[in-house]
């Protein structure tokens, strides 16, 4: 495994993580979940994503009681949960400062955990000033439940006066952003905050580096029974692996299976692996519904050291519609 520092923190992450988002408490039981996360765990994964929405709480559940029967000692992992939809009902959702702290607390409680590594803003919320965010998100911080705390999907605007204010009003700035990022969902990652990077010392725990599995090639032929596009309350994500747009994408998956291919691996493990290249990526937030895809997840890592800038290059032609560079691929 390697490990990369998140942002300019000096929390190291392993550059593959491990997240609970869809899996458990909905694909997965508490046995299945524990094993998975044992098997990242073996391979050298310190990072266990989560957040309050998922699975209305459940998956907190089923993370905290595989983390205190683990025996894994506290330093060695880092935990996450993220603070936005917490129910229905005034105040259970958004980022007042009592959803903030109350959302905390009850994660925390979940994840029998009397601390979490890193708190994320799960998304933006309108109707909410800033300041009081920032101010929030940092007594979460002095109080000790929380080390860092980030955003999720901000707009980079959002993300640069959050870190503005909190400097002026000497409090807690937003270290990481948990954005979506992979080969079909670019601009966010690589363009729109590229210079949040260096300018305030971004660090990234990029989510669905998969597309939701369509760059496993498994949706080639339609929706395969037992999907995530199945599992009830997931209904738009069957719709965009129906649109026409997911329909061209499945083509230019048929055609990075020769790539894969022609490196000796999956086209999961190839899509893992490219985001794995950007140095922008602190960790790679993987899933799995079974050990078996966790344990395969993980050689990713071997396929990056493979993607020199020819097969960059062959990747970034098919992703463009672009012809093909030539080149002796056997």
């Amino acid at each position: 495994m390697q490990y990369r520092f998140l942002g300019h923190s000096g929390l190291e992450v392993s550059a593959l993580s491990f997240g609970a988002w869809v899996t458990f408490g909905s694909q997965m039981d508490l046995d299945l979940a524990e094993e998975c996360m044992h098997v990242a765990h073996d391979a050298g994964v310190n990072f266990f994503d989560n957040a309050e929405v998922y699975a209305d709480g459940v998956a907190e559940t089923i993370m905290g009681k595989i983390l205190a029967r683990s025996g894994w000692k506290r330093e060695g992992f880092v935990v996450s949960t993220k603070i936005f939809w917490g129910g229905t009902g005034p105040n259970r959702r958004g980022l007042s400062a009592k959803h903030i702290r109350e959302g905390v607390d009850a994660s925390l409680a979940r994840l029998s955990l009397d601390y979490v590594d890193l708190v994320f803003c799960h998304r933006f919320d309108l109707h909410t000033p800033i300041e009081e965010i920032v101010r929030a998100m940092d007594a979460v911080i002095r109080s000790g439940k929380a080390l860092y705390w980030g955003t999720s999907e901000w707009p980079a605007d959002r993300i640069l006066h959050a870190w503005h204010l909190a400097r002026r009003e000497h409090l807690t700035p937003p270290l990481m952003e948990q954005p979506q990022y992979n080969m079909f969902h670019r601009d966010r990652v690589e363009r729109e905050y590229a210079f949040l990077y260096d300018d305030i010392g971004l660090g990234t725990t990029i989510w669905s580096p998969l597309a939701s599995g369509l760059l496993t090639g498994k949706y080639n032929e339609g929706i395969p029974e037992g999907s995530r596009a199945l599992v009830p309350g997931y209904e738009w994500l069957r719709e965009r692996f129906e649109n026409a747009e997911a329909r061209e994408r499945v083509e230019k998956v048929r055609k990075l299976e020769a790539v894969s291919e022609d490196l000796g691996c999956t086209t999961a493990q190839l899509a893992l692996a490219w985001c794995l290249k950007n140095p922008d990526v602190s960790t790679v937030i993987t899933g799995a519904s079974r050990p078996g895809q966790v344990r395969e997840n993980m050689q990713a890592l071997e396929v990056a050291e493979k993607l020199d800038q020819g097969i960059v290059s062959r990747i970034e032609a098919i992703l463009e519609n672009r012809p093909q560079p030539e080149h002796d691929w056997r």
